[in-house]
Order: structure tokens, then C-alpha cells, then sequence
């Protein structure tokens, strides 16, 4: 008789388990104490890490949206202490990227170069920003932990959620939410975007400022992609890429000796000096370039790409970048190149082709990346859920129309003195290149009056350059200055 109670219990607790859902709570909060030691400081830090709903505007709850925010202890004026509000890309990324290898307490256990080693965690990250600025990581709808409300079927508003303006006016009234909830409406604020988030990070300066009378004094952008040229095509979009190239083929020492002897930051102005006086006209001229000029150009794009002559001239001087990753070292040494960073190798079924396999960096990256961040948030944060995290979530198809967060930047800056910009690239970045984010910066602002509140950080690694120790290192401490630089220091926000 016990017996057969017993397993009567049994199945009956399995029967309830398997009648339970899965789903993210919609409103909690879970805090762990750490410490971590930063430039040979120890410091002792509060790590909280939850939910917060989106409402729509009826005040129901539309999506629960999963964060990390740390913040030191023991600090007598919060108020004056900055806030670092962090988003990566995709769109579609969790904000698992710069969360757990760039600015915050942990960091992947990774060799120097950033690639991945076993058994997989985390360590302390001895450069991280959290001595000079809280930090809060964020994740859109449908990353990481975040979710729709459902979580999929045709009840889901789409278009509240997933494209440049909707995404960015969401995210922005749930920031108002989060900052009042930690009372932090004094503290010097900063927002920081990695790829797509560039775009995310400058559509939202103005609509915080605008829409919820939330005033920054700094916006970082990280290998920023900026779609008014990665989409548009033409002269100008093919053109940029030119110098990415050269640095690419350099680290694999793959350029002409004249190029290869010197040092990676002394021929990278000649590729950009050529790429916009020479190359940007030519390709203006399309098929009405003359023969002489044509072939004049095709040279030097080999001299700057590590290409032949030919590969060029068959493609009217035009090479994609998939062709670059497939072809530079295809007869030096039958590798491709990575899209994201062009210092990792893949290997193809074959030679021959115009586009790559797969990409091998990103491969490596999901290697270290996937295992790390959960066993870490659940096992070191204690945020224990049944739900998958998303590396990449299911955002797409993304409404990409009237993108005007460039010109965003703009008005944002313009009515804000205190608003300062700063650009992160890593110079073996494929995807979106040091180049093309220069060009993005320098045309921000046309009247050139707000030249003196950007500043351009390149680093010999690729789009995630905080994977190579020596960037990890050299990146943080270039957003500490950049804090500390332009915190108001009781300056009057004025023009004079």
C-alpha cells in the first residue's frame, strides 16, 4: 500500500511538473555581493540582476526585459556617480558581448589573442570601468532572457518591438522606469552601443532627451554600424572598405614588402589618404572610367588589399569584402579570414568560391561566449530560469525604414553642451570597419562647430577588440578617461 501511494505521488508531482510553463517572471530582482580588484584597487560591488516589464499604453505589460546592473559599494554621493547604460548589437544580440568581455567585474577565461580555451568560465576582469561608473547591461526583447509578452504567435505587436524607431522608443520609456526606480535621475549618465547598438545608441540620445527629459553627457559607440552606407551601396560605401583591407592583409603579411616593413599605424593614412582623394572619384565614374585610369586604380587597390591586379579588373575594381575573406590568402595559405575579425581562420570544403564557408570568428566566439554566460548567471549572480538564453534572439524581420538616428546624434548634441561622443574600432574589423565609422563621425555634424566633442579610438584587433588582453586593457582605460573627461564638474551646460 505505501508502495503504490508512493507512486501514485510520484506521478502525480510529475504530471503537475510537466503541466508547469516555461516562462521569465515579469518583475524580479535577484542580489549578490562580489569583489573584483581594478588596476590593483579591491573593490566590493552589488550585483543585481532581474526583470523589468514594458508596458504599452494601457499600463499592460508587453515584454519583461532581463538586465545585470552593478554597483560599488560604500559610494556617500551616488548622485555625482556616473551610470554606464550598455547595449550590443545584432540587431537580435543579447548584451552578453560586452557584458562578460569588455567593461564589466567578470571576463571570459581566454587566451591573450581572445581565442577560446577549456574548461570554459569566468575570472575577474582587472580593467573594468565599474571603479569610476555603475554599470547596467541591457537586453532588447527576445535577447538573452527577455521576452515578449506572449513569447511568439500572431498576438505579438511586431511593430512595437522590432525595428530602428520602435525599438528605440521602447527602450528608451523603459530606461525612464529603470532610473527612476534606482533613483539615479542626478547621476551623470552614458550610453554605450557595440554594432547595431551604434545605431541603437545614437537614435536613443535624443529620444531620451526629448521624450523622457533624460540628459546624457556621453554616448560610446563600438564598432558602430551605421546603415546610411553599410546599406546604401555605391562609390562611397565601396570605396571605405579599402583600408580595412590593408590592414587585414598586413597583419597576415600579405602586403607588398614597401607596405609590410612598416608599422600598421603608419600605412593605414596612406590607404585612407588614397581612398578618399583617388579611389571615391573613380569609382564615381563607373563604366566611364578610361582604360588608363582604370588600370592605374586597379594597382593601387592591389598595392593597399594584397589582391592581384586581376582579381580587380575582373571585378571593375569593385571587391566585395566576402571575396576578400575567401581570396586574400587562398594561395599563401588555402585559409579564409574572419568577417568579424580578420585575425581568425576558417577552413573551406574548397578552394575556390566568392564567399566563405562560415565565420570563423564568430564560431570561436560561441565557443567561450554560450557556456559562460549561463553557467555565470546562474551559478555566480544566481538567477536561476528554465529559459534559454539568447545569444541571438527572433527579431527578424526588422523594420529598418527612416533611419534617422545620424542626424539624432546631431540635434541631441546640439541641444545638449554637456553631450560628448566617443568611437571604438578595431582595425581588422570586416563587418564594420574602423574606416566606415570614421566616415560615419565625420558626418554627424556638417557645420564641423561640435569637431572638438568626438573622439576616434582605433585598436589592432577586430570588431570585439576587448577580446585581445592588450586591447581589453587599452579600450577600458580610454572609456575611464573619456568619464572622467567629461563629467560636468559643476560647468554650466551653456555655448559661449
Amino acid at each position: 500500500m505505501k508502495k503504490l501511494l508512493l507512486s501514485i505521488i510520484c506521478i502525480s508531482g510529475m504530471i503537475n511538473l510537466s503541466a508547469q510553463k516555461r516562462k521569465l517572471p515579469l518583475d524580479t530582482i535577484v542580489s549578490t555581493q562580489h569583489s573584483v580588484t581594478i588596476n590593483g584597487t579591491s573593490i566590493n560591488y552589488t550585483a543585481k540582476t532581474g526583470t523589468q516589464p514594458v508596458w504599452d499604453d494601457k499600463g499592460d505589460p508587453i515584454a519583461a526585459l532581463h538586465y545585470t546592473y552593478y554597483t560599488k559599494n560604500n559610494v556617500k554621493d551616488r548622485a555625482s556617480r556616473p551610470l554606464l547604460i550598455s547595449f550590443n548589437g545584432g540587431p537580435g544580440s543579447g548584451s552578453v558581448w560586452m557584458h562578460l568581455a569588455y567593461t564589466g567585474p567578470r571576463v571570459l577565461k581566454i587566451d591573450d589573442e581572445g581565442y577560446p580555451v577549456q574548461p570554459y568560465g569566468v575570472k575577474q576582469n582587472p580593467f573594468s570601468v565599474l571603479d569610476v561608473t555603475d554599470i547596467v547591461y541591457v537586453n532588447p526583447a527576445n535577447t538573452g532572457y527577455s521576452r515578449t509578452i506572449p513569447e511568439t504567435g500572431k498576438e505579438v505587436d511586431r511593430e512595437k518591438f522590432f525595428g530602428i524607431n520602435a525599438d528605440i522608443k521602447y527602450l528608451a520609456e523603459w530606461l525612464n522606469t529603470f532610473v527612476t526606480r534606482n533613483n539615479r535621475w542626478s547621476s551623470p549618465k552614458y550610453i554605450i552601443g557595440e554594432s547595431y547598438g551604434g545605431t541603437r545608441v545614437m537614435g536613443l540620445s535624443l529620444a531620451l532627451q526629448n521624450q523622457q527629459w533624460m540628459y546624457l553627457n556621453g554616448v560610446i559607440m563600438v564598432s558602430p554600424a551605421d546603415y546610411k552606407v553599410i546599406r546604401t551601396g555605391g562609390p562611397v560605401s565601396d570605396a571605405l572598405n579599402l583600408p580595412y583591407y590593408t590592414a587585414a592583409a598586413w597583419h597576415h603579411n600579405a602586403l607588398d614588402p614597401e607596405l609590410q616593413n612598416k608599422d600598421l599605424e603608419e600605412i593605414l593614412p596612406e590607404a585612407e589618404e588614397y581612398t578618399i582623394h583617388s579611389l571615391i572619384p573613380s569609382l564615381a565614374k563607373g563604366g566611364f572610367i578610361n582604360d588608363i585610369e582604370k588600370k592605374a586604380a586597379a594597382k593601387k587597390i592591389a598595392y593597399y588589399s594584397g589582391l592581384s591586379e586581376k582579381e580587380i579588373l575582373d571585378q571593375n575594381l569593385v571587391v566585395p569584402t566576402q571575396y576578400f575573406w575567401k581570396n586574400l590568402l587562398k594561395n599563401k595559405s588555402g585559409y579564409t579570414i574572419g568577417r568579424l575579425d580578420s585575425r581568425y581562420l576558417g577552413i573551406d570544403r574548397q578552394l575556390s568560391g566568392s564567399k566563405p564557408d562560415y565565420s570563423a570568428e564568430l564560431a570561436s566566439w560561441l565557443h567561450s561566449f554560450t557556456p559562460a554566460i549561463n553557467y555565470y548567471l546562474q551559478e555566480e549572480l544566481n538567477f536561476k530560469t528554465d529559459i534559454k538564453y539568447n545569444m541571438f534572439g527572433p527579431v527578424h524581420p526588422w523594420n529598418n525604414e527612416k533611419d534617422n538616428t545620424r542626424d539624432n546624434l546631431r540635434q541631441a548634441m546640439a541641444q545638449n553642451p554637456y553631450l560628448n561622443v566617443m568611437i571604438q574600432s578595431g582595425y581588422y574589423d570586416g563587418a564594420t570597419t574602423y574606416f566606415n565609422a570614421k566616415y560615419t563621425m565625420w558626418q554627424i555634424d556638417p557645420s564641423g562647430k561640435m569637431n572638438d566633442r568626438f573622439s576616434f579610438k582605433g585598436y589592432r584587433s577586430g570588431h570585439m577588440m576587448y577580446l585581445r588582453r592588450e586591447d581589453l586593457k587599452n579600450a577600458n582605460d580610454d572609456i575611464r578617461n573619456f568619464i572622467l573627461r567629461t563629467i560636468s564638474k559643476g560647468k554650466s551646460a551653456r555655448y559661449k
